[in-house]
């Protein structure tokens, strides 16, 4: 797939997650498939200012080839000047994604994210200052619009396809709706016959079968996953493939190892908490072992208990294949 200048493997993508895509879990899903991953959502005010926290958004493997950053601002002048001290310079870095559809109040209070649906001239001058001092490719993740009052997704695609990007992301439900209800998939169907630049669909991707449903229903250029692949990345992988518990359990060991080398493992430990909880979700018994991996702090005995819940389980699959 061909995205501007940027050629891809596939195009079914990664979406950016807050608290989720760092560098240890893009590269899970990178070996599993992924065409394209983001970064978590990133403050332009605080690459600006240099906040040391927000710095740290921005680590990158030396194994990514297809990445892009997302930031989030509503000052045209500032999300410039972060694109050019830190994203221009970057090999690593692939394309740059404004952030206007982040539905989560302590973004939008201060005039960002899916904020700026309220605002299209505003978000206008934004995407207008990314795209000309951008020397990478410039897309845009936004939403139906505010609330069902003032839906006015179609505008704003035609003012992102206008400013120059070369992508644009829609989910389709409102701020106000946040994650409730269904995704409304027509609407993605509706942008891609308005624009020309690709239009990249996403909302309620769970499933392969979900996946090839949004292809087909609206014709989309491409999917971005989110919270399906929290629980499942094997979705990548492009078929219905059903992962063992052993695999998942491998995999939960990989992800800590990952998450240890790039932020040592006492925070990585704490953080990994509600990776297992997604991996182990709707595996028999799995609520007892999540809730004592929550009260561990060294890493030695979490995987002491993974090991004792896959002998456990292979355990009870044994016993089963007799009385049967």
């Amino acid at each position: 797939m061909k995205i501007g200048n940027l050629e891809l493997n596939n195009n079914v993508f990664m979406a950016p997650l807050a608290g989720i895509t760092d560098a240890a879990f893009r590269e899970i899903v990178s070996e599993m498939g992924s065409g394209l991953n983001f970064t978590e959502m990133i403050s332009a005010k605080g690459l600006y200012y240099k906040d040391k926290g927000t710095n740290r958004l921005l680590k990158i493997s030396n194994k990514e080839t297809t990445l892009g950053v997302q930031i989030f601002g509503n000052d045209p002048y500032i999300m410039s000047e972060v694109v050019k001290r830190y994203i221009n310079e970057n090999e690593s870095i692939s394309m740059v994604d404004i952030n206007m559809g982040c539905p989560a109040p302590k973004i939008v209070k201060n005039g960002e994210g899916s904020a700026l649906m309220k605002d299209l001239s505003l978000a206008e001058k934004v995407i207008k200052a990314v795209v000309k001092a951008s020397e990478k490719d410039v897309s845009v993740k936004f939403r139906l619009g505010w609330d069902d009052n003032s839906i006015n997704y179609l505008e704003m695609g035609k003012i992102a396809e206008y400013c120059g990007v070369s992508m644009v992301t829609l989910h389709p439900r409102t701020r106000k709706a946040y994650y409730s209800g269904k995704a409304n998939w027509d609407a993605i169907r509706q942008l891609k016959e308005e624009l020309s630049v690709p239009v990249i669909g996403n909302g309620d991707l769970n499933t392969c079968t979900d996946i090839e449903n949004m292809f087909k229903l609206t014709k989309c250029n491409g999917v971005s996953l989110g919270r399906g692949a929290l629980q499942n990345p094997f979705l990548f992988t492009g078929t219905n493939y059903v992962p063992t518990l052993k695999e998942i359990i491998e995999l939960i060991k990989k992800h800590y190892a990952l998450k240890i080398n790039l932020i040592g493992e006492r925070v990585a430990i704490k953080e990994m908490r509600k990776h297992v909880a997604w991996y182990l979700k709707g595996q028999r018994n799995s609520n007892i072992l999540k809730n004592e991996i929550n009260t561990l702090n060294d890493l030695n005995e979490i995987f002491a208990k993974l090991d004792l819940f896959l002998e456990s389980s292979n355990e009870v699959e044994n016993v089963n294949l007799f009385v049967n």
